[in-house]
């Protein structure tokens, strides 16, 4: 690996040909193959997620944030390797909602890191179902049926920004809000539902395309012959995230995933919430106080049930991985072009798109991940991940 003045080498994350990549203006200018990169780095584009809730004890909920917070929180994530994210809202007084979304855009504009960092805006809720287990961590007294006027104001509060937005077809008035959605350029995922298959296969011919983290915001127990997990997976025409941490969705049911949709078809998010990246403790989602521990799942104290996601993305890369048993560079394509291609952001190691890419090089023996991390063309951060209690085999591991 070498690092020059808008150059960088190394070998490429997908093919493992050795590579100098170009930049100028934060843009990339070539890719070129070069025989001289070849080394024990690899080169990647910078991690992707669709669902951040809040990031190294900044809770994106939160009233009042301020700029200086918000930049925090995205030298946390670049940290593990997510240089850009959408800033993920969740279910609250539509007012509020809207009056926090309009203070975070303000904030956004306002600053050169937010700008390059936040990608775009999701809104997950408050469309969504307060039926038991479905509603999640979100408050079913909250939730509402979607209307065109609401949905216009959202679009116009957002601005031209991506806008990604989850809600439940079962919902009245959801199909008419999908394909309006759909026409003012808002990417629809269905989430927190029971809908039924009906309901799933006229959501997506009005224009829903996605699947908000499948596997989660749904009961412990299942009907076995008619659940929402089959009807999702049965469904053509969606994409699917996934939490890649082996207990939002257990190992088995994450290969089955895999197995069931097509290639380009499943995708990753962290689904984090403020206690990612920062140590165990107590922590906001907005309304509720959670609970991290040294196992770094988030619970409501006293409570059995998940709220969100302590993973990194960093982490969800090398844990696919080892699910799956593959090589982490096919689970990072999972973790950055696949969400950002479906959101309508360009990315990825091409001429044209966003000088935002890492350097990796993993380590065998303890496992851990180094990480040089660049965003519009400029290196953000530099760290160490450690990898251990993660299984990796030979082939997950990239040596």
């Amino acid at each position: 690996m070498a690092i020059g003045l808008q150059r960088a080498t190394g070998r490429h994350y997908l093919d493992g040909e050795p590579i100098t990549l170009r930049w100028a203006d934060g843009r990339i200018t070539a890719v070129e193959r070069d025989a001289a990169a070849a080394g024990g780095w690899w080169l990647a584009p910078g991690l992707f997620d669709v669902q951040v809730n809040g990031f190294g004890g900044v809770d994106f909920q939160a009233g009042g944030l301020a700029a200086a917070a918000l930049e925090q929180a995205v030298a946390a994530l670049r940290r593990f390797g997510c240089t850009r994210f959408l800033l993920t809202l969740i279910t609250d007084e539509w007012d509020a909602l809207m009056a926090r979304l309009e203070r975070l855009k303000l904030l956004r504009e306002a600053s050169a890191t937010l700008k390059t960092a936040i990608a775009g805006w999701h809104v997950e809720g408050p469309f969504l179902s307060p039926e038991p287990g479905y509603h999640g961590a979100h408050d079913p007294s909250l939730m509402r049926d979607p209307s065109p006027e609401l949905i216009r104001e959202l679009r116009a509060v957002a601005g031209e920004s991506p806008l990604l937005m989850t809600l439940a077809p079962e919902r009245d008035g959801a199909l008419e809000a999908i394909a309006l959605a759909r026409s003012l350029g808002i990417t629809i995922s269905l989430g927190h539902t029971n809908a039924s298959a009906e309901a799933l296969a006229a959501a997506v011919r009005a224009g829903a395309t996605g699947f908000t983290h499948l596997g989660n915001a749904c009961p412990q127990l299942l009907d076995r012959h008619d659940n929402i997990l089959w009807r999702a997976l049965d469904t053509p025409g969606l994409q699917v995230s996934l939490i890649p941490d082996g207990r939002h969705v257990s190992p088995a049911l994450f290969r089955l995933v895999h197995r069931a949709l097509p290639r380009d078809a499943v995708f990753y998010t962290t689904d984090a919430m403020a206690a990612a990246g920062a140590p165990p403790g107590r922590y906001s989602l907005g309304r509720l106080e959670l609970e991290v521990g040294t196992a770094r799942i988030v619970r409501p104290p006293g409570r059995t049930h998940f709220a969100g996601s302590a993973l990194t993305a960093i982490e969800g890369v090398f844990r696919a991985a080892a699910m799956l048993g593959v090589p982490w560079q096919e689970t990072w394509r999972r973790f950055s072009e696949l969400p950002a291609d479906w959101i309508g952001v360009p990315g990825g190691l091409m001429v044209g798109a966003p000088a935002d890419f890492c350097l990796v090089r993993p380590r065998a023996e303890p496992p851990a991940v180094e990480l040089r991390v660049f965003a519009a063309g400029q290196e953000v951060a530099q760290s160490v991940v450690d990898l251990r209690g993660i299984q990796l085999g030979q082939a997950a591991r990239g040596a």
